[in-house]
């Protein structure tokens, strides 16, 4: 299974929410780079949250539309 970048962050805590917020509309998701950003420390090393190809412009429209 191919995954897309689907949004960047700099906060673990903001990560763990859009990814939530994606799993609750039926879109997993996993956080890539969440322990070395929490490691060296917030805003310095970028979270990327992954979902499946076939599912990134649905998550897109998600994380776009206000929460």
């Amino acid at each position: 299974m191919a995954l897309a970048c689907v949004e960047t962050v700099f906060s673990p805590v903001e990560a763990e929410i859009l990814r939530s917020l994606l799993d609750s509309a039926g879109i997993p998701a996993v956080l890539f780079d969440a322990g070395i950003a929490s490691l060296i420390g917030p805003g310095i090393s970028g979270i990327r949250l992954m979902v499946a190809e076939e599912d990134a412009s649905a998550a897109r429209a998600i994380l776009a539309s206000p929460h």
